[in-house]
């Protein structure tokens, strides 16, 4: 029985490995024995078929062998007789170089310190900005800094020339129209020596990109990513509207524009206030809710106050104030003695103290804890600047840059919150205690005028006649 599992798990897995599967059910081990050789004599079949005509292509493989051989043989000369050609213009052009250098003679030294000077004078030149209005001032120098050949007079007289030239317009406020990148033609520009230009319609500073190889149809100029406003701004629109002849202050870059470049790095109000992280983010929300419900209080109180003013030039009392509700008190309690009065009035004013000063206890509150949440901004700051130079140590400043912002922006966004919500909170409080003030100064009033009209009705009044 062992064996005869065995056998049929063989023949099982064999006829599994075989491509072809059986056209026909199989219902015995017999069929299946017999399947599984009819497959292997077909696959045998197939094999020596393959081999059949590999051998028979043997001829034509080792042919193509020997053709790709004599072809390699065919390029290896070529290549020796272009590599033999090629030593022999080198040295050719050794020989001649040789000849020329001799016939220069003492003149060579000279001419070489030309080509030489021409060189650093062109490259100077490409990097200033009055290239931008000078472009092809620098193929005569290209031309001699490139050239074997001895320079003609013109070529060397060139070179002092452009130096002059350079040093005249360092000189110059000048205009000037340009291809500026991302504007739509030509367009007009106004530099300052080598230091700055910017656009006439608008005075948006410009960079300068020197010419590189493959690039020089790019415009020259192109509008800076941030441009500098404030004063440096006030100062290019100065320039701009100045007459001819006459003296004023102008931005000056001593940098060349690497300064101005700068201006796009640094960040703006809302990106360095996101530096403050999760406590610079609360600190805006709390000082941004408490600032919008302060203004609020402050408008609420100021038309309370105008409301009383009112109901003081009125004798009718009424309910849509805080006085005509304290009149209002006092009608009740009219018939009362003084001191009935005076409670009843007191009672009245009283109730419409909280009223008065809702939400002020709550911008002081949160005016208190923005300074705190600052400071808890700047210790978790200086924790995390720490940690990296744990970590990383304090070769880097950028690792730190991070726990720094947020340790000083916090500090900033918590004195920026207190300040006006301690200003609200003192403007809130006083016109609070000045409708406070009015309402005491006219209950005290009512008093004395209630005891007042009881005193007179007290006295008796009787006709005497005089002697």
């Amino acid at each position: 029985m062992k064996f005869y599992k065995s056998a049929m798990a063989a023949l099982m897995g064999s006829a599994l490995l075989v491509a072809a599967p059986a056209s026909a059910q199989i219902t015995s081990i017999q069929e299946l024995l017999n399947q599984v050789r009819a497959d292997a004599a077909e696959q045998d079949r197939i094999n020596t078929q393959r081999v059949r005509e590999f051998e028979s292509n043997a001829a034509q493989q080792t042919e193509e062998l020997r053709r790709a051989r004599s072809e390699l043989a065919q390029l290896e000369a070529q290549a020796r007789r272009v590599e033999s050609t090629f030593s022999a213009n080198q040295n050719q052009i050794d020989g001649l170089k040789g000849e020329l250098t001799a016939a220069q003679g003492e003149f060579g030294e000279v001419f070489g310190l030309a080509r030489s000077m021409a060189g650093e004078f062109k490259s100077t030149l490409d990097r200033s900005l009055i290239t931008a209005q000078l472009p092809n001032r620098t193929e005569v120098l290209g031309r001699v800094a490139e050239s074997d050949a001895l320079p003609s007079t013109s070529d060397l007289n060139a070179i002092w020339r452009t130096m002059l030239e350079e040093i005249v317009e360092q000189r110059k406020v000048a205009s000037f129209s340009a291809q500026v990148a991302g504007i739509d033609g030509q367009t007009g520009v106004t530099r300052v020596g080598p230091f700055v230009a910017f656009t006439e319609d608008g005075g948006e500073f410009l960079q300068y990109n020197p010419p590189s190889s493959g690039g020089e149809d790019l415009p020259r100029l192109s509008l800076l990513p941030a441009q500098p406003g404030g004063a440096i701004q006030s100062a290019a629109d100065r320039v701009l509207n100045a007459s001819a002849g006459e003296v004023v202050y102008a931005p000056i870059d001593p940098t060349r524009g690497e300064l101005l470049k700068t201006f796009d790095l640094r960040p703006g109000p809302w990106e360095r206030a996101q530096q403050g992280g999760i406590i610079g983010n609360i600190i805006m929300l709390l000082g941004a809710v408490t600032g919008l419900l302060g203004l609020l209080l402050i408008v609420r109180l100021f038309l309370i106050r105008m409301a009383v003013a009112g109901q003081k030039r009125k004798s009718q009392p009424s309910k849509s104030n805080a006085l005509g509700r304290v009149m209002l008190a006092y009608e009740g309690a009219r018939n009362a003695d003084a001191d009935t009065v005076e409670l009843k009035l007191d009672e009245a004013i009283l109730q419409e103290s909280p009223k008065l000063e809702f939400g002020l206890n709550f911008i002081k509150l949160i005016a208190g804890i923005a300074p705190l949440l600052g400071l808890l901004g700047t210790v978790t700051g200086m924790i995390q600047t720490f940690q990296a130079m744990m970590i990383y140590g304090a070769g880097d400043p950028q690792l730190m840059a991070g726990g720094i912002s947020v340790a000083l922006v916090t500090t900033m966004l918590g004195l920026i919150v207190a300040i006006p919500l301690l200003i609200i909170h003192s403007f809130a409080a006083s016109l609070a205690r000045s409708v406070q003030s009015t309402l005491e100064e006219q209950s005290a009033g009512i008093v004395a005028r209630h005891v007042e009209s009881r005193s007179a009705g007290s006295v008796g009044v009787a006709p005497v006649t005089k002697i």
